[in-house]
């Protein structure tokens, strides 16, 4: 199989990181893509108390003896959480790779990550961030192209002009992603300099993701034209899922409503409705590009494996095309 710097930095089988997702990131799931050969990443900020943050750690352990990381979310939060608090909590339960995503690099934080011997990963938007990164001491960082689904930032660079940029600018691995949800662009990834890919939208339709089957199912009838892009009045450009939510917003973007104007339909409790009852326009939902890729439920580890196997047959293909 595949070897990397990034496989090798953080002790994994696969140069495949699940993507930290809002109110998905849940430990089972975690787990269940850490069995898998990949890298699974505990969203904290799920989590509003300590107890249960640390419950979580508990129960991702309990479910793995494979790595795994912790986000710390630094963007502003309605409900914010103490990010010390959090690390001491890992520290105390001997988590070993910790991801961090947010407007800028943590210098305080990262001074944490290196007493403690953590792997740290930084989760960034472009060149000039990731190189921030590297100067406080970054293991590695994550990139996403313009097709992710989610924050998109707003560079606006797509995927495989903005893995290399990243690349030839640090000298630390870098993951790269956006739009990629099979072999294919796993290989194309790793072509354009990146030592892993960061897949989300295509992990939400396998049977572990713990969102309603109905949106699945949704999902599953969506081509890669379904998308849109949201928030971009308010500076928080987030490529979604193109439901009735998604519509009502771009209505208002347009008619120039405020924040506070747009606060009932982007709040995150409309989500989590969607996730836990099939509401299918209850709210908004990210949704990368590749959605049009997918076309079946999988279990995590039957994708991964998928994947792999997708990428060392185009490799193949690449060999007969240009032979040694």
């Amino acid at each position: 199989m595949f070897k990397t710097k990034i496989t090798e930095l953080l002790g994994i089988k696969y140069p495949i990181i699940g993507g930290t997702m809002m109110s998905i990131s849940k430990a089972e799931f975690v787990a269940a893509i850490s069995n898998a050969g990949g890298l699974g990443i505990l969203a904290s900020a799920i989590y509003k108390s300590k107890e249960e943050f640390s419950e979580a750690i508990d129960i991702v352990q309990s479910n793995t003896d494979k790595p795994f990381a912790v986000n710390l979310n630094l963007f502003p939060s309605m409900r914010p959480v103490d990010n010390e608090d959090y690390v001491q909590i890992m520290v105390d339960k001997g988590v070993k790779i910790v991801e961090t995503s947010g407007h800028a690099a943590p210098e305080k934080l990262s001074a944490m990550f290196k007493e403690a011997g953590m792997i740290w990963l930084h989760k960034c938007v472009g060149a000039r961030y990731a190189k921030k990164a590297e100067s406080l001491g970054a293991d590695a960082v994550t990139v996403v192209g313009y097709e992710n689904g989610g924050a998109t930032g707003k560079l606006d660079i797509s995927t495989l002009v903005l893995i290399p940029t990243v690349v030839d600018a640090v000298n630390i691995p870098v993951t790269g992603g956006g739009g990629v949800a099979d072999g294919r662009g796993l290989l194309a990834v790793l072509s354009a300099g990146a030592d892993a890919v960061i897949i989300g939208s295509r992990l939400m339709m396998t049977k572990e993701c713990p969102i309603h089957d109905d949106l699945k199912q949704a999902f599953l009838n969506a081509s890669e034209l379904d998308t849109s892009l949201v928030m971009r009045s308010i500076g928080a450009t987030h490529r979604v899922w193109n439901n009735q939510a998604a519509k009502n917003c771009i209505v208002m973007e347009d008619k120039g409503a405020t924040f506070e104007e747009l606060l009932p339909i982007i709040m995150g409790d409309n989500a989590r409705k969607m996730y836990s009852e099939g509401d299918l326009d209850a709210g908004l939902v990210s949704l990368s590009q590749s959605v049009g890729l997918a076309h079946d439920i999988p279990t995590v580890k039957e994708l991964l494996d998928r994947v792999m196997m997708e990428a060392q047959q185009t490799v193949q293909r690449l060999n007969n095309i240009f032979p040694r």
